[in-house]
């Protein structure tokens, strides 16, 4: 482990992974569940379980002293949200500058599409009508949360410095990732209504 690595350390018997930044120094920065973004030592943040680094291709990661900043800047953060600013989020954040929580998405897609393979097993029949309205909200839902990130940009570069930038550039981040998240749902609804237009 070194100093910027993302670490995971399995919490509930292994049900889920917690999440956090190695600062460099035996300490390590991560959202305490339900709280707030602490500096804690490596054994507190383990909890007598294994760690693990979280491996990340080398060109989607931020050098390792921009990966430090942003974990230091956040410090004292209380904005814990399980589904949209969890403890992934922040070290994924911290890594990449994108905000995401592949253990998020991943029980969300599981849910979303665990529920249309037990319908159709079940032989209940999915109105395309419904899946085409559903998937017309979901355009809207994109096309406002795309309208909302050109927004925030737009009044950042007009106004602000660079403390004000750095907080809407996460906000406009979240933005962007809830897009994407919106746009891979999109996709799996349209391949439920057409399985033969794709994967």
């Amino acid at each position: 482990m070194a100093a910027a690595d993302h670490l995971q350390v399995p919490r509930q018997h292994g049900l889920f992974q917690h999440h956090g930044i190695d600062l460099g120094d035996g300490t390590v920065a991560h959202y305490l569940e339900g709280r707030q973004i602490l500096r804690s030592p490596r054994h507190d943040f383990s909890r007598g379980e294994p760690i693990s680094v979280v491996p990340y291709d080398a060109g989607s990661c931020s050098p390792a002293g921009t990966t430090l900043r942003r974990a230091m800047g956040r410090l004292g953060e209380q904005n814990y949200n399980l589904l949209f600013n969890n403890c992934e989020h922040f070290a994924h954040w911290c890594k990449t500058g994108r905000h995401r929580s592949a253990q998020v998405e991943g029980l969300l897609q599981s849910a979303v599409l665990g529920g249309a393979r037990l319908l159709l097993r079940q032989g209940v029949r999915i109105d395309p009508e419904l899946v085409r309205r559903s998937l017309g909200r979901l355009e809207r839902l994109r096309q406002t949360l795309l309208e909302q990130l050109e927004t925030a940009l737009t009044r950042v570069e007009a106004r602000w410095g660079q403390q004000q930038l750095e907080a809407v550039r996460l906000a406009a981040q979240k933005l962007a990732d809830q897009l994407s998240e919106v746009e891979e749902l999109e996709a799996r609804l349209e391949h439920l209504l057409d399985p033969g237009s794709g994967p």
